[in-house]
Formats: C-alpha cells, structure tokens, sequence
C-alpha cells in the first residue's frame, strides 16, 4: 500500500491536516483489520517476506507494538522525558505463540486492541497544533513523521496477505 492509501498529510493546514494525518492512522488499522478477517482459515504455513518469518499473530502483535512504541515515545517526549529504549525483539523474533491457529476470538481480540490504538493515535494527534507536528520537542522525528512511519505498520499485515 502506498502512503496516499492511508492519507499521506501532505499539506499543511490546520485542522483538516491534522485530521487527515489522523485519518491515515485509522485507515491503515481498517486496513490490517480487514486482511485479518481472512486469517481464520490460515494454514498454519508462515509466510516468508524479504528475510523474514510472518504469521497471522506475529503481523497483529508487530502492528500492535508498533503503534505503541511510537505513541509512548510521543507522549514522553510531550512532557520533556526521555522516551524508554527500545527493547523489542520486533520481527526478527517469532514466538511459539505467533505460530498457533488464528481463531475467530483472536480476530475480535485485534480488533477490540487496534481499533482503540487508532483512536487514542487520532485522539492524539488531533490535539497536537502545526508547530508541535513539525518542531516536535525532544530528539528524533517530528511527531507528524511519526505519525507518516506508523502507517508503514501494514507491512505486517501485507505479509501475510488475503488469505480468503
């Protein structure tokens, strides 16, 4: 998927800007979830991208991190503290628990859980002015960057695919 799939925010213009950004975050979760949904019937057989390892749960849990490494180091950096390292494993690692069947259950599981994550990154960055988007306090990307990179998340979900 392409960044203007899931609204790239390219302009700058308050509100409306504001929300599209927003909008690309909640658009890439409807997306996930929509590959995700054909997950049910998933073989068991992972699927092999670029030199990687990719399952029905690893893509939700890499999605899932994803969106909250992002946000917690947004907020810390929001409130002048050092964001906490990272120490996920990411996608190199698949967990026994990656490899288990993908139930229904499970889906509702991501849904509840990724749909919220999208709210509270909507949320978030709806509150944020131009200024705190693109002068962001603390090291490292500006805020509407990271917002522009979590998008990326469905990659994840893209490995796996449409599996109906």
């Amino acid at each position: 998927m392409t960044e203007t799939q899931y609204g790239a925010g390219t302009t700058h213009g308050g509100a409306t800007e504001r929300e599209a950004l927003a909008a690309g975050v909640v658009a890439m979760v409807e997306h996930v979830l929509a590959l995700a949904a054909t997950w049910t019937e998933w073989d068991g057989r992972p699927c092999h991208i670029d030199d990687r390892v990719y399952t029905p749960h690893k893509a939700i849990r890499r999605v899932a991190d994803h969106l909250v490494d992002h946000l917690a180091e947004l907020e810390a950096r929001l409130v002048g503290e050092r964001p906490l390292p990272d120490h996920w494993h990411a996608s190199a690692s698949t967990t026994p628990a990656d490899l288990a069947p993908f139930t229904q259950e499970d889906l509702d599981e991501a849904r509840s859980r990724l749909t919220r994550l999208a709210r509270i990154w909507a949320a978030r960055l709806g509150s944020l002015d131009d200024e705190q988007l693109d002068h962001s306090p603390g090291e490292g990307w500006t805020f509407r960057q990271l917002a522009e990179h979590v998008k990326e998340s469905a990659y994840y979900a893209d490995a796996v695919g449409d599996l109906s």
